[in-house]
């Protein structure tokens, strides 16, 4: 059957270049359809194109380009509910965006599910929730098993199902958004799951937390958003007692205040906090909490959790910016989200705005929005629903907006005037009040480029009031207690290897995800979610917004969740307080960059003395050691070799400066440094010493060994008091002399590795 023949059938056809295939075996156990095997004698792809769907997983997976699919994807339509549009829109805050009506809709969307082996939606997802899992049982019709799998992962899925912008995360991570067509409706099945039977509240019992004890501490949360739900959560559940500090009068931080209720009703953003007070969550709104506060409160708990987000609007800097009427997307926000509600009165609200619904021409007020992202839409949204004319501006190219094209398409649809490629230069006003603005056109060449202002090309509006709706940044207040954060949320490196095999990272999604850069996203949010589990400082750990600028709701709801395990694994303890679960073993993580092998012996043996004390040791080269890694260590030992000549500079190896560079902050992290030399290290020490108390960690012991220590008497490695101070950080008892634990044989000690 030719090519031809084969796409007029309908059906995928693949082909297998067999002298580029390398029988790796990346394509095979990656298919989601069982067509491809190996051929035994050659060992190399066979591909049946009876059981392919079309998916092209296997051409993204291949690492040696030896795999082409041609034809057509076999997959159902995907089945959208239509918005909800109110015929009169005015004073209507019903959901515009609707979910699956009957089980017969959801269960439709599910079959379109591959169910793949590597899926890479779930490395889309910033909380890595196990979608197939919950998808299967949305088919299965099983609601208590989906919301037992979703609740590994995440604790607000009706918020996150509603707010999340899926076609930049998991479904534009799909197989068939990555294949060019449209992915599974991953959103509205988590929404169907959480609408059709309530989200489990906090349990002791929590399959998660069985193996964490966390009763007898005290921990302390700032801040009642995302993040501080999510952390929130898995500390009332592991036993610890919580308290949270809210500067609001309600729990839930932007979800509360900076949502309106046809995108988030507030039945559902209220949920979370009803769930967890009622299990034991101490909540204290109308508390605010200063920079010179977070010292007291670290002498009240054992560990203190940042999560106060990023609640200071961004204002543009033009001339007029101080006049009457012009207010930042926060002001409008609360104020618009109290009008519209059943006791509220939006005639006060407007007229303290020094607004009415029309002005003495009968023409309706104008607002001018500055922005045209997620907050700017809400903005101009609501001034509709308040019966105001709203226009929305950006100085992007619409190509390359930050807008949501599903947002853009609504407000659109509602009456909103949204202009691309302008920038606001000056405001003037009338009688000390705002009434007219000045635009000047931009144009931008590329995503990737900042646009260019363009003279001579000037737009006059009349307005009666501006929102600088551009977003929000990080209370700078906290600068100085919180050093070093925000961080930057940017993966350097090359990628982990089972994120390139898994396909994520081979294109750009489909037109449907707006050609996000889906892989890259997902890779640079890792950075934001395994700095979450470093504390920035001795039991202060910092999550949310506050650690990596403004983001997204489930985001910072993991990265919350990922803060509260690793103070569950840390077990930190406020002077004077008691400590707690003494039985389980301290970790020590010893990495390394050894050229020649014996600064890896040297690990090695350093690895066995430690494990002798009782530490649970890792011993790993450092090109495999990143935050991760780090995270899960209460002490860590770094090794390397010296570089360099006598007569000129010696330094700490390349690939071990260029590591300790890129190293994330310690918070305070106990650090033992070590080298091994041939000749004289002279500064090596001190180069590695500065690199890693630039990063917030503390040197415990430091130590060069040469010639003489690894030749010395019984082959015995002269550790002394550098092995003695990292047990001293670890609190072990030092009951095996360092010196009697050779460094070439260590048959009887077991060291961790991978």
């Amino acid at each position: 059957m030719t090519l031809t023949e084969l796409f007029v059938n309908n059906t995928p056809h693949v082909t297998v270049f067999v002298d580029r295939c390398a029988g790796c075996q990346e394509c095979v156990i990656r298919c989601p359809s069982g067509a491809l095997s190996m051929e035994p004698t050659t060992w190399t792809v066979l591909a049946d194109d009876s059981a392919c769907v079309g998916c092209r997983q296997c051409v993204r997976t291949c690492p040696f380009s030896a795999i082409s699919v041609g034809g057509p994807m076999l997959v159902t339509e995907r089945h959208d509910p239509p918005l909800h549009h109110p015929v009169e829109l005015r004073g209507n805050v019903d959901e515009t965006r609707v979910g699956f009506a009957t089980w017969d809709e959801a269960i439709a969307e599910a079959s379109r599910c591959l169910e793949c082996p590597d899926p890479t939606c779930v490395r889309g997802c910033p909380a890595h929730n196990n979608i197939p899992q919950f998808i299967a049982a949305v088919r299965d019709h099983d609601l208590a098993t989906a919301h037992r799998i979703l609740s590994r992962t995440t604790v607000i899925p009706d918020i996150c199902s509603r707010v999340c912008n899926q076609s930049a995360q998991c479904e534009g991570s799909c197989s068939w958004s990555l294949a060019g067509g449209e992915p599974v409706a991953i959103g509205r099945l988590e929404r169907f799951i959480a609408d059709q039977a309530p989200v489990p509240a906090p349990s002791m019992t929590s399959e998660a937390w069985v193996e964490h004890a966390g009763g007898g501490m005290s921990v302390g949360i700032i801040g009642s958003g995302p993040a501080g739900i999510g952390a929130a959560w898995d500390l009332i559940e592991s036993g610890a007692s919580v308290t949270v500090y809210e500067k609001e009068s309600t729990p839930g931080g932007l979800c509360m205040w900076g949502m309106p209720d046809f995108t988030l009703p507030e039945a559902v953003a209220t949920r979370p906090w009803q769930q967890l007070t009622a299990a034991g969550v101490d909540l204290r709104c109308g508390i605010v909490i200063q920079p010179e506060d977070v010292d007291r409160l670290l002498d009240e708990h054992d560990a203190v959790v940042v999560a106060h987000g990023a609640g200071v609007a961004i204002r543009l800097p033009v001339p007029g910016a101080d006049l009457e009427g012009v207010v930042d997307a926060t002001q409008f926000l609360q104020g618009a989200k109290a009008a519209l509600e059943p006791v509220g009165n939006a005639q006060e609200f407007l007229g303290r705005l020094g607004l009415a619904p029309t002005n003495s021409t009968g023409t309706p007020f104008r607002v001018l929005v500055l922005g045209a992202g997620n907050t700017a839409m809400d903005v101009a949204r609501m001034a509709r629903r308040l019966g105001l004319d709203a226009m929305c501006i950006d100085w992007l190219d619409e190509r390359f907006a930050l807008a949501r094209p599903d947002e853009l398409a609504e407000a659109r649809h509602e009456g909103v005037e949204v202009r691309f490629q302008r920038t606001l230069t000056t405001l003037k006003g009338f009688a000390g009040r705002v009434d007219l603005a000045e635009l000047t056109h931009t144009v931008q060449e590329e995503s990737g480029r900042q646009p260019k202002v363009l003279t001579g090309r000037h737009d006059r509006l009349k307005v009666n009031l501006v929102v600088m709706a551009m977003g929000y940044r990080v209370d700078p207040a906290f600068a100085e207690v919180l050093s070093h954060v925000p961080i930057r949320k940017k993966a350097t490196g090359v990628s982990d290897g089972q994120w390139r095999a898994s396909g994520i990272m081979a294109n750009a999604a489909s037109a449907y995800a707006n050609h996000s850069p889906v892989g890259e996203l997902a890779l640079d949010r890792e950075v934001g979610l395994w700095a979450a589990a470093l504390p920035v400082d001795e039991r202060l750990w910092v999550v949310g917004d506050a650690l990596t600028g403004p983001s997204t709701v489930v985001e910072a709801m993991a990265q919350g969740r990922r803060a509260a395990r690793a103070i569950l694994d840390a077990q930190p303890s406020r002077p004077g307080g008691a400590e707690r679960r003494p039985s389980v073993a301290k970790r020590v993580l010893v990495c390394h960059e050894s050229a020649g092998g014996t600064t890896a012996a040297t690990a090695t043996a350093i690895a066995g003395q430690l494990a002798a004390f009782g530490a649970r040791v890792t011993t790993l080269p450092i090109a495999e050691v990143g935050a991760r890694e780090l995270a899960a260590a209460d002490v860590v030992v770094v090794g390397t070799w010296v570089e360099g000549l006598v007569v000129a500079r010696v330094h700490p190896a390349k690939a071990t400066r260029k590591w300790l560079e890129a190293m994330p902050r310690l918070g305070s992290r106990p650090v033992g440094i070590f080298c091994t030399y041939g000749v004289d290290p002279k500064s090596t020490l001190s180069e590695m010493r500065s690199a890693i108390e630039a990063k917030g960690g503390v040197i415990a012991g430091e130590r060069a060994f040469g010639p003489k220590d690894r030749e010395g008497d019984a082959g015995h490695l002269g550790t002394g008091d550098f092995v003695r101070a990292l047990v001293a950080q670890l609190g072990l008892e030092a009951n095996v002399a360092p010196s009697s634990v050779p460094w070439r044989t260590l048959d009887s000690v077991r060291v961790v590795s991978r």
